[in-house]
């Protein structure tokens, strides 16, 4: 597949938006390649799935952090 995931919390923090973007949409590509591995009975670690979906939610969960982060402080300056 394409290049590992980024795992360490402090590793995704040091990621730019569009990284994250990009991470994010990396994952959700394995979660469904891992989604059609597990219906063709190709996937032999079933709990990489419940693993990539906490995965999804931290990113995003940092992707929201940093809009409310950015909206915090345009609207202060008005």
């Amino acid at each position: 597949m394409a290049k590992k995931l980024k795992t360490k919390l402090d590793d995704i923090r040091k990621l730019n938006d569009a990284d994250l973007g990009k991470e994010v949409e990396e994952a959700h590509r394995r979660l469904f390649s891992m989604r059609l591995q597990r219906e063709t009975r190709q996937l032999t670690n079933h709990q990489e799935l419940p693993k990539m979906k906490r995965h999804i939610a931290r990113l995003k969960t940092i992707q929201r952090q940093r809009e409310l982060t950015k909206a915090a402080a345009g609207g202060a300056q008005t």
